[in-house]
């Protein structure tokens, strides 16, 4: 889309948001909003470089009566060409996604319990990072370990602002590394494990309708650490999507009712990632425009330890306050992941 249509979406978006009736229906209202929320700095931008011009143009006619109006041109002729390339910026294609709220699931992985302690620590680095950004979040599902970390957990992360959390955390997909002592090993020898995250766009009912008939509902007890019941009723939810072979479980409610909701959230997410992906699948312009940063599959990050070092392999990020990131202060990383991925856009787009 040119920057006329985007102008024309513009004014048409701030009619419809006047008008009252559009308002009864929140759903829509809120997506309008959205959209109008994501058009204004680039029409904010465009007018600003429009009057910049003008204003330029003025000037420079008055510079030969008053001299004090030829500093003023130089000043404004400055300018210009950084709101150029602001609008440049800002007319790139953004991730859809962008302002949408997370699900991540973090699964221990090679390295047994000192895999599942690690878990345990990148789902702490999350919740502090979140903390730190003022969103919201919430253990929807999790699997403790016996020394008390995570065989696997799921948190929903939602963002209060404009900024949507899929923007800054849409990078962390992949596999993660540890390089540390564990707490199992008496000879002192740094072992290397890893743990999985997932990340997913949090889906509204409106982006995935699931058909009723497409599920298979299990109950069941539900256990914890080393498997043992914890729970006398059978609260615990297995929901399998019959289409896709999709399974979920939850059991951290104590509800059957709340724990079928928690999981009906998370195979929407699922599910919205699913079609998704083949639909860039399916586009072979949509796939080549997907950056490395993005890709999940590969060993993205490096949590060494003993030099206090953290090392993002996708874009050579590197620095030595591995305790303060482990502590929530992940904004350097998520921004050098960010940066990456518009110089990328930016070339495509050149």
């Amino acid at each position: 889309m040119n920057l006329d249509e985007l102008l024309k979406e513009y004014s048409e978006l701030e009619l419809k948001l006047a008008d009252p009736a559009v308002h009864a229906d929140q759903n829509k209202a809120r997506t309008l909003g959205r959209r109008y929320s994501q058009l204004t700095p680039i029409v904010g931008t465009y007018r600003e470089l429009e009057s910049s011009r003008e204003d330029l143009t003025a000037a420079k006619e008055l510079a030969g009566e008053d001299e004090g109006f030829a500093a003023e041109a130089a000043e404004i002729e400055e300018r210009i060409p950084q709101l150029e390339e602001k609008l440049r910026h800002l007319l790139i294609p953004r991730d859809p996604n962008d302002d949408k709220d997370i699900i991540m699931e973090i699964k221990a992985g090679e390295g047994g319990e000192e895999s599942a302690l690690f878990a345990g620590d990148l789902l702490r680095m999350y919740l502090r990072y979140a903390e730190r950004l003022g969103w919201k979040t919430e253990v929807i599902d999790s699997q403790p370990s016996d020394l008390g970390g995570y065989k696997d957990v799921t948190v929903g992360i939602r963002a209060k602002g404009d900024e949507g959390v899929w923007s800054r955390l849409k990078y962390e997909g992949g596999v993660h590394r540890v390089q540390r002592v564990p707490v199992t090993e008496s000879q002192g020898r740094i072992h290397t494990s890893a743990a999985g995250v997932l990340v997913y766009p949090e889906a509204e009912e409106v982006d995935v309708q699931i058909d009723a008939n497409d599920l298979r509902i299990d109950v069941y007890r539900s256990s914890g650490p080393g498997g043992q019941s914890v729970n006398t009723t059978d609260s615990a939810v297995r929901i399998t999507h019959l289409p896709t072979g999709v399974v979920v479980s939850c059991q951290n409610e104590k509800s059957q009712l709340q724990n079928k909701e928690s999981a009906l959230r998370i195979l929407r997410a699922r599910l919205l990632a699913i079609a998704q992906e083949q639909a860039e699948a399916a586009a072979q312009a949509e796939r080549k425009s997907q950056v490395r940063t993005v890709d999940r599959s590969e060993r993205v990050r490096t949590y060494n330890f003993p030099e206090n070092r953290i090392s993002d392999h996708r874009v050579g990020f590197k620095a030595y306050n591995l305790d303060q990131v482990l502590d929530g202060e992940l904004n350097a990383v998520t921004q050098a992941l960010i940066d990456a991925e518009m110089a990328e856009k930016l070339a495509q787009h050149s």
